[in-house]
């Protein structure tokens, strides 16, 4: 919603009333704005209302968007009896917000971004990945079928599966593919052990909850890893336990939670276990042989370099069709089993898919596979670690973890300790120096995350670095020795 020229902003979402003689929404100013006349005085009688229920308030218009222009009303009021007067003006949309810069040339994509995003997803794309989401597709298609199929199989070659599982690409993040996969587990009536050091095993437990699946939990804290051993006693000591569930890289801090050895002791004890690889897979591999799992979760927009958009379930064929034989899940949209049998008969989606998203992926996996695939991806990421965590250490600032459980995708740091440090004043800053970070999400701990993935390397984290020790000191923030 637009505000007349030379006026400031000031809206708020519960001030809205119909104007039911127009039949369009009216905007009232809210308490602060420059239109702010105080609280409508309840009016005498029906009559007394008028179109601002009983409110005097300065003149002024307020445009409505439409297709060739801006529907204005003019508000011409006069205490108690404000009268609303409707005009059309063909107007072009620019000259309503004249201060927005114009949108790139679609056909030229930039070769560096306006900023680097050293987030753990989205992230930093290259440019010709932007460029590959210039063609449209039908979803009903035939190409667009085979280029489905396509991502599927060589999904499963990064993953470096036999013939026994598939891929179900789920319309979304990689939460709605964990969602999707839990209501599997549901459907199958199984219970699921949780280990839960951060906010990303804490939303498997969430979603749990909220859709009725049986589950208990293995709590630890934010900068511990699990323990084989305590896994095991766990395991032992509830044989109504029949999955383990854990976070491959828990990404609210970095740390690196050693899935092979809670594999292997998840296999011993006859369970199945389920891996959120969302920020892991294409680069930290877990080798089936090694690494016993029944299904992976991830996503188009972490490791592998896509854009958001599309979440990826690499299960075992046997866990589908018996969640099938099942019936329904409770979610239509989130059906796992049914999502792959439509997909497995007919090549297609059972609902719109992100057509754009998948022909960016096609592009992002045929660069992953020019760069060398998953040992040259994870080699760029930990020289970028290394060159970040050094350059941070320059500025006197440490990583939250100690080497030995960080990964390699995504390092907490402690924030200063100076009253003068605020997240949200640095993060501006360092926006406006070209980079976009993260907050932190430890609940004990004053931090900050910087990313390691994506479209970048040395040289941005190197300037990243400098960028930090920069906007340090233009805000006055003491940093340590």
């Amino acid at each position: 919603m637009g505000v007349p020229s030379g006026q400031k902003g000031g809206w708020a979402g519960p001030d809205r009333r119909y104007l039911h003689t127009l039949g369009c929404y009216n905007i009232l100013p809210c308490k602060g704005s420059p239109f702010w006349s105080g609280p409508s005085p309840r009016p005498k009688d029906q009559s007394d209302r008028g179109v601002w229920g009983g409110r005097a308030s300065p003149a002024f218009s307020v445009p409505f968007f439409g297709r060739r222009g801006a529907l204005y009303i003019d508000y011409k009021t006069r205490p108690r009896h404000p009268e609303a007067v409707a005009c059309w003006k063909e107007t072009p949309m620019s000259s309503l917000y004249p201060t927005l810069a114009p949108l790139p040339d679609p056909a030229e994509a930039p070769a560096a971004p306006s900023h680097w995003l050293l987030t753990p997803g989205p992230l930093t794309t290259t440019a010709t990945v932007k460029r590959a989401m210039l063609h449209d597709w039908g979803s009903w298609d035939g190409d667009f079928r085979a280029l489905t199929a396509s991502l599927r199989r060589r999904l499963l070659e990064i993953a470096g599966v036999g013939e026994g599982y598939s891929v179900v690409p789920l319309q979304g993040s990689g939460t709605f593919a964990l969602e999707a996969a839990l209501l599997s587990l549901a459907q199958r009536n199984s219970r699921v052990l949780i280990i839960v050091n951060g906010a990303y095993g804490q939303r498997m437990v969430e979603i749990s909850r909220r859709i009725g699946l049986g589950h208990a939990v293995l709590d630890l804290a934010e900068t511990e890893a699990p323990s084989p051993d305590a896994l095991a006693q766990r395991l032992a000591a509830a044989p109504d336990l029949t999955h383990v569930a854990v976070a491959q890289v828990e990404t609210s801090t970095g740390l690196l939670n050693p899935v092979e050895a809670l594999a292997q002791v998840t296999a011993a004890a006859g369970r199945k276990l389920l891996v959120d690889a969302v920020s892991a897979f294409g680069a930290l591999w877990l080798d089936p042989a090694r690494v016993p799992f029944e299904t992976l979760i991830f996503s188009t927009n972490k490791c592998l370099e896509g854009v958001p958009g599309m979440g990826f379930v690499l299960t075992r064929i046997e866990a589908l069709e018996e969640a099938r034989a099942c019936g329904p899940a409770p979610s239509l949209a989130l059906d796992l089993a049914d999502q792959w049998a439509y997909m497995e008969r007919t090549g297609l989606f059972r609902f719109t898919p992100p057509t754009h998203v998948l022909a960016a992926f096609r592009q992002a996996l045929d660069e992953y596979d020019a760069e060398g695939g998953r040992t040259a991806r994870l080699a760029r990421y930990r020289r970028n670690h290394d060159a970040l965590v050094a350059g941070m250490g320059w500025a006197g600032l440490r990583p939250l973890l100690p080497e030995a459980l960080r990964s390699p995708i995504i390092v907490t740091f402690l924030a200063p300790e100076d009253p003068a440090y605020h997240f949200t004043t640095f993060y501006e800053v360092m926006k406006r120096r070209g980079f976009i970070i993260y907050p932190g999400k430890m609940t004990e701990v004053e931090s900050f995350r910087l990313g390691c993935i994506g479209a970048v390397d040395v040289p941005v984290m190197e300037d990243c670095a400098r960028a930090c020790e920069a906007a340090f000191k233009e805000l006055g923030v003491a940093l340590p020795d």
